[in-house]
């Protein structure tokens, strides 16, 4: 059997990737077809970013997805090698955790149950995330002491968050979907003592706003900073679409 105490596994938190259930803010931008496709775009490429991350540091990659029953419609948008765990938040949490934090708690317990030394949950909306993020995540983790890890969206929540052992009073009384995720997440970290190392902003595709920012980060990536993941798979669905400009480099 293998040791996992040693690793830490890294699970996006999807939607299976279906019209009129995926990506809806990106509708009227795209259509409900066209979302889907972004969405599986978005999975194939933040897999396959956890993989490369795995090559710096011990990373193990999941999809952490619901309901049950729609495992078969992820075949074919993952990374090779990425697991599946069930996170539709069905188990027993402590009073004030409600939500999206009871999926969140749901795929942490599930993988820290599984033997892995630390947890981390990614969104499934960051597909240029860069590399180095998630494994200085992983490395944050692997420190000792009492600790989690969080990566601030730009829009107030967070990409990621991460932990050592399950602690469900980081989820609790939490105003998902607003600019004050990430403000509450820390106060909730100081009040149970975790030492919590911040990763730099980056931000969520959810909108069409947004959609321009990931155009323009894949079509002109910024020289300064760390580098975006390319996100080849986006990048080539936005080229079919019509978002993108071909990329000259392959035709020369």
């Amino acid at each position: 059997m293998t040791d996992r105490s040693k690793i830490c596994a890294i699970a996006v938190m999807a939607k299976a990737p279906q019209a009129g259930r995926s990506k809806t803010r990106l509708v009227p931008a795209l259509s409900p077809e066209q979302a889907a496709a972004m969405s599986a775009a978005f999975l194939h490429d933040i897999t396959e970013n956890i993989a490369a991350a795995g090559r710096i540091e011990a990373i193990d990659g999941y999809i952490a997805y619901a309901p049950a029953g729609l495992e078969g419609l992820f075949d074919g948008h993952l990374a090779p090698g990425t697991g599946l765990v069930l996170a539709d938040g069905a188990p027993a949490v402590p009073e004030g955790v409600a939500g999206f934090g009871r999926c969140l708690l749901h795929a942490i317990e599930t993988l820290l149950a599984a033997g892995y030394g630390a947890a981390i949950v990614l969104n499934s909306d960051s597909p240029t995330l860069p590399t180095a993020f998630l494994a200085q995540a992983a490395a944050a983790l692997a420190a000792p002491g009492a600790r989690a890890v969080m990566g601030p969206a730009e829009d107030g929540g967070y990409y990621l968050l991460g932990v050592k052992s399950a602690q469900a009073h980081l989820f609790k009384d939490i105003p998902w979907s607003t600019a004050d995720v990430a403000a509450h997440t820390r106060e909730r970290a100081a009040e149970i003592g975790l030492t919590l190392t911040e990763l730099p902003a980056w931000y969520d595709v959810d909108d069409e706003s947004a959609l321009n920012v990931l155009i323009a980060h894949i079509s002109a990536p910024p020289v300064q900073g760390h580098p975006p993941y390319p996100a080849p798979v986006t990048a080539a669905l936005l080229r079919r679409l019509g978002r993108l400009a071909p990329d000259l480099r392959k035709s020369a």
